[in-house]
């Protein structure tokens, strides 16, 4: 037995859980990272962007993976703004406020954002108007994207932001000298505490940006099948 385990018999335990909240962290990267390519999709197919899908790097650090996920958020959303944009000059004012009315029946709102999508791409899809009011009239995917923004950049700066995606095929002596360059009883109750209080928050606001992208596609599931 090391002299850190015998001066600090819980270190074991504390290894352990810094590996699976590193863990937690990565397969919570990864749902961004499918989420937001089902969005991307979405956008290429029924309102015309060419947002380039986004991989991870499997050599990069948390850092750099929640980078190239900040990155496709801001893409999506300078696509969504050009799209209300344009949108915004070829309505007359009483029909463009309509879009944004809560009070005017959404099949109203997806019918006028459907012929005037239809006159800026030429042709749309079935789905463009529905898509293009959950994307431009609901704050809903607005918010859920700009907290998770918001919470990869917490998340990069902070003292996970270094550390390697791919680390756990390493082993864990390796992942502890990534992360704290020894294994003190402090040193690792300081990780696991970054861990969890990015995590709890992290998760939330990825679970809820997955389901309001899952509502987008479900919108367009639901024309394919009519």
């Amino acid at each position: 037995m090391s002299l850190s385990n015998l001066l600090y018999p819980r270190n074991p335990q504390r290894r352990q859980n810094v590996t699976d909240l590193h863990q937690e962290l990565l397969d919570c990267i990864q749902l961004n990272f499918k989420a937001t390519n089902e969005l991307i999709g979405t956008l290429n197919e029924h309102l015309g962007a060419k947002i380039t899908y986004i991989n991870m790097k499997e050599g990069g650090t948390i850092k750099e993976n929640c980078d190239i996920i900040i990155q496709a958020i801001n893409d999506i959303q300078q696509e969504v703004w050009q799209l209300d944009k344009q949108i915004k000059e070829r309505l007359e004012p009483v029909m463009y406020q309509k879009l944004y009315d809560i009070k005017q029946p959404e099949l109203e709102k997806i019918a006028i954002a459907h012929r005037i999508v239809s006159i800026i791409l030429g042709e749309a899809t079935a789905s463009a108007g529905s898509v293009a009011v959950k994307l431009i009239c609901s704050n809903v995917l607005t918010v859920t994207m700009n907290k998770l923004a918001a919470l990869l950049a917490q998340i990069g700066v902070s003292v996970l932001g270094g550390i390697a995606i791919s680390i756990l095929g390493l082993g864990i002596d390796v992942i502890l000298h990534a992360i704290l360059g020894a294994v003190e009883k402090d040193r690792l109750t300081a990780s696991i505490q970054s861990y969890e209080e990015h995590l709890a928050e992290f998760k939330e606001a990825s679970e809820a940006y997955q389901c309001a992208i899952t509502e987008v596609s479900a919108l367009v599931k639901g024309k394919m099948k009519l």
